[in-house]
């Protein structure tokens, strides 16, 4: 029967061709629209870039410069009450469950558009098919499902037509700020949902991404796996791409005697990786030390839940149970210590000042003193920061 479609398939054979259509629309999302649209993480040769436009276009009717101004406004106003779609502000439920309303009102905004959507294709294609007829590439793609598989392929279009709101609407920007571990004590509330980024094409490593934003590469522990980087990787040797930058996977250069302006421009830009290590290198080894020397009354538990604060990138009077670190601290000199020079550090990045040599003082001044303070995880931290260079992939 013609109804049966061109093709009679088993549930599984359905159930597999469903999948592996779907998963070339996330990674078209998470290669195309994100890395290299939004972020610049990488070029891709015109071809895979236009394959990329077309799918996107068949598959869910989205607009590139929506997509890309949408997402860049959201990194530039993270969690704000700007943020399009951010579950601290709306609420888990209203982005998992209304990430497609978020998105469409914010792409009737026309002033996040201007402000946020530059550099995105403006070709005759875009502006006479892809913009102007966007609903009519997800209709193409109805009629060839249901003449491929007949009835049931009104079922795998569905599922298509689903799969990116729920996946990137809802469950990345809704879970991805709700749910999850973090390797990055990052301002805003980004996690990583499963160290393994398969479904979502590596976009579950979430925290990963908000910390190096302009990074092609979602993974960073050696056992995370970011497969939309894996295909990025085949596209590069195939000559079809060409990464910019990866966040760095390295600590510190060789120790140099000045702390210079080069030394300075790479704590700036890679502030989340010199956070995480000084949470390892510093908050980590002088908190082992620490409980023999700890109020008996507090229990290993609570004493654990004080380490994971005070390496926390929120200041210790914003989080819950802020009033029992603030006690600790004020008992333990040593502790009051790692914590003030954690935050003093912070403030060569967050003060609000053009001024490079008066934030190059401030990081001088802050290396010597900690060199001085007799911790010594600080002072063999701050002798190798003084040798801290980039190590962006370029």
């Amino acid at each position: 029967m013609w109804f049966d479609g061109l093709i009679d398939l088993t549930f599984w054979g359905y159930f597999w061709v469903t999948l592996a259509l779907t998963h070339v629309t996330i990674a078209s999302v998470t290669i195309f629209l994100h890395r290299h649209q939004a972020h610049r993480a990488l070029s891709l040769h015109p071809a895979v870039s236009h394959f990329f436009r077309l799918w996107l276009w068949l598959t869910t009717g989205m607009i590139t410069r929506e997509w890309a101004a949408i997402h860049r406004k959201h990194h530039a106003k993270c969690e704000s009450v700007d943020d399009p779609h951010s579950p601290q502000q709306v609420g888990i439920l209203m982005v998992l469950f209304g990430g497609t309303w978020l998105y469409r009102n914010e792409a009737m905004n026309k002033e996040t558009l201007a402000a946020y959507g530059h550099g995105t294709p403006d070709d005759w294609i875009e502006r006479n098919v892809y913009s102007k007829r966007r609903f009519t590439g997800v209709g193409i793609t109805f009629v060839i499902d249901f003449v491929l598989f007949g009835f049931a392929g009104v079922l795998v279009w569905l599922v298509q037509m689903v799969w990116i709101p729920f996946w990137a609407a809802g469950v990345i920007n809704g879970v991805g700020h709700w749910f999850g571990y973090r390797n990055f004590e990052t301002e805003d509330a980004s996690r990583n949902m499963l160290p393994w980024g398969i479904l979502i094409g590596g976009e579950e490593l979430h925290n990963n991404h908000h910390a190096y934003g302009v990074s092609a590469r979602l993974s960073n522990k050696w056992w995370e796996f970011d497969i939309g980087w894996f295909y990025i990787r085949i596209l590069e040797l195939l000559g079809l791409a060409t990464v910019r930058r990866v966040a760095p996977t390295t600590q510190f250069a060789a120790r140099i005697g000045a702390v210079d302006m080069d030394t300075l421009r790479a704590v700036i830009a890679n502030r989340f990786h010199v956070l995480k290590l000084y949470g390892s290198q510093v908050v980590a080894p002088v908190m082992r030390d620490q409980p023999r020397q700890a109020d008996s009354r507090i229990g290993w538990r609570q004493w654990r839940r004080i380490r994971q604060r005070l390496a926390s990138e929120t200041p210790a009077t914003d989080v819950p149970g802020g009033d029992r670190l603030t006690a600790t601290l004020a008992g333990n000199h040593t502790l009051q210590t790692i914590y003030d020079f954690k935050q003093r550090l912070k403030s060569v990045w967050t003060l609000r000042s053009k001024d490079q040599a008066e934030l190059l003082a401030r990081l001088q001044a802050w290396c010597a003193e900690a060199e001085a303070s007799g911790i010594g995880a600080l002072r063999e931290f701050a002798m190798q920061l003084r040798g801290y260079r980039s190590q962006f992939a370029t």
